[in-house]
């Protein structure tokens, strides 16, 4: 995460989320991603996923659907279960603000899937905790029209992601959904270790 100078002071990561929203086409799959503005502290001019801090008030919204006991288990490997909801609704909050498409209101949380969880480096001014999850576009609805947050709002190939000025974290989340995609349901379902970044390699959880 090279965007951000080394900082001398310990700084806590924060609790965030971010989103997938995963299309399938006829050419392969496409992620909703965005550009953050030249003005942004953190990652500026990065193609990055919806996403951000949990609010407090995050951790008891209400939800139209609870998240699987499946995605519930993994976020609590490194969560407690009032932050695991916290997490999710932070999520689609931040797709909504960010993005203009929803998951409703309250909520739907059933059809999230956990893939993995980064830790941006100590020294860094800002700091993330941020776990990322994927939803597929069926389950989201309204039109794209983002607040201004994140510019070029839309769905593209991973390969084409790739090729733009995507964020390192991106690109290793990218990494991950690739070996996601591959698995079989019964592959999927039988991990039980999670993948974590951190200090610029993957570990398990």
């Amino acid at each position: 995460m090279p965007d951000l100078p080394h900082h001398p002071t310990a700084v806590a990561a924060r609790d965030a989320a971010s989103l997938l929203v995963l299309r399938q086409t006829a050419s392969g799959p496409e992620l909703l991603m965005g550009m953050r503005g030249a003005g942004h502290r953190f990652m500026p001019n990065r193609l990055v996923f919806p996403g951000g801090s949990v609010d407090p008030g995050d951790l008891a919204a209400p939800a139209a659907s609870p998240l699987t006991p499946l995605t519930r288990a993994r976020l609590e490997k490194a969560a407690s279960p009032e932050l695991a909801h916290g997490l999710a609704i932070a999520a689609a909050r931040e797709l909504e603000e960010e993005t203009g498409l929803s998951l409703g209101a309250p909520p739907e949380l059933a059809g999230l899937h956990y893939l993995c969880r980064m830790v941006t480096p100590p020294g860094r001014p800002i700091r993330f905790n941020a776990r990322f999850l994927l939803v597929t576009a069926e389950a989201v609805s309204g039109t794209i029209a983002g607040s201004g947050e994140l510019e070029e709002l839309g769905f593209y190939g991973m390969e084409e992601a790739l090729r733009l000025r995507i964020a390192e974290p991106q690109q290793r989340v990218i990494e991950r959904l690739r070996a996601w995609l591959a698995m079989s349901e019964a592959e999927r379902a039988a991990e039980t270790a999670m993948p974590v970044y951190h200090r610029r390699s993957w570990e398990s959880e």
